[in-house]
């Protein structure tokens, strides 16, 4: 059974920062120096738990993008990463927000397309990763 809970960086940083290193650097090797930035402390992050063990993170920033959507190997396929996606949009349409975008991995596009996201513009890498600019208005 998986369980997410939002909350502020000070709340997440602890369980968001060992994924998103494991995933971005270690697994996709993102210069470790592109991974935390400045606006983690201004960003509404959700954790993810299986059986009580942070399996996933993703965060919503203020101007509405969602980004660092992170979930580990062993709980891919599960289910983490679409429910992460929904408490995210959820929390973006509770504090008013007309719409949501976000840059996707070209790996993941059909995962976001299930979910209403439409592609917007050519693609493009970031950290040497093929990217794709997508967007949900609500």
């Amino acid at each position: 059974m998986i369980t997410l809970q939002t909350m502020g960086w000070e709340e997440a940083k602890a369980e968001a920062g060992p994924i998103r290193f494991t995933v971005f650097v270690d697994e996709q090797q993102v210069p470790a120096a592109m991974e935390l930035d400045e606006h983690d402390p201004a960003c509404v992050h959700v954790i993810a738990r299986s059986a009580g063990r942070a399996v996933g993170t993703g965060r919503l920033l203020p101007d509405g993008h969602i980004g660092r959507m992170a979930v580990l190997k062993e709980a891919r396929g599960q289910g983490v990463g679409a429910g992460m996606l929904k408490a995210l949009m959820a929390e973006a349409r509770r504090r008013g927000d007309s719409q949501v975008a976000l840059s996707a991995q070209t790996h993941a596009i059909g995962f976001y397309r299930k979910h209403g996201f439409v592609e917007e513009g050519p693609e493009y890498l970031d950290a040497g990763i093929p990217h794709q600019a997508m967007r949900l208005r609500f």
